[in-house]
């Protein structure tokens, strides 16, 4: 992880926040494919839209979180998902205003986490369930459907993977 701020905070233009227009982009982005997807596609796998020999468009629901993780536990994992998603878009503002702005790869990691998480909660709060269209698949196996919020949270994880090993790598650089 990129280091934090020594004192308490710093001026809100130095800081990491100002990473937080990615975020709000991720949002826009998510929401308006998933209204689109509702207001021109049929639900379900009878009426997918064929894409490629690999990739489908199917409009579906998922009242779970990852992969339809609780899906089927009876509407109180709405909640919980929702409490998760708070605390988690809390705990990545408060560690982006601690970073420095030019702690870039930090803050885009974080914030494309947040915009994923706040446009998976908008579903949440709003449809009941997630709204995933993105089908990717070989032969008849299928990775499950997912969106774009999925794919900015996916990418933001692995950022923050690959930051971990980058500034491993730069303390071994440092002691040689």
């Amino acid at each position: 992880m990129s280091k934090l701020s020594p004192e308490n905070g710093l001026p809100l233009k130095q800081s990491g926040v100002r990473w937080l227009w990615l975020a709000v982009l991720v949002f826009i982005v998510d929401i308006a494919s998933k209204f689109l997807v509702m207001n021109t596609m049929e639900y379900g796998w009878p009426n997918r839209i064929e894409i490629l020999p690999f990739f489908n468009l199917l409009y579906v629901h998922n009242y779970g979180a990852a992969f339809s993780f609780l899906s089927d536990a009876g509407g109180w994992q709405r909640w919980l998902f929702t409490a998760i998603a708070l605390g988690v878009c809390g705990l990545l503002t408060f560690w982006m205003r601690r970073l420095p702005a030019t702690s870039k790869l930090a803050n885009i990691s974080y914030a494309l986490i947040i915009g994923g998480a706040l446009g998976n909660l908008f579903d949440r709060l709003y449809h009941g369930f997630v709204v995933d269209f993105l089908d990717f698949y070989i032969g008849k196996n299928h990775w499950p459907a997912f969106n774009i919020a999925d794919m900015a949270i996916c990418i933001g994880a692995g950022l923050i993977i690959l930051e971990g090993f980058l500034s491993d790598r730069d303390k071994q650089t440092v002691k040689h």
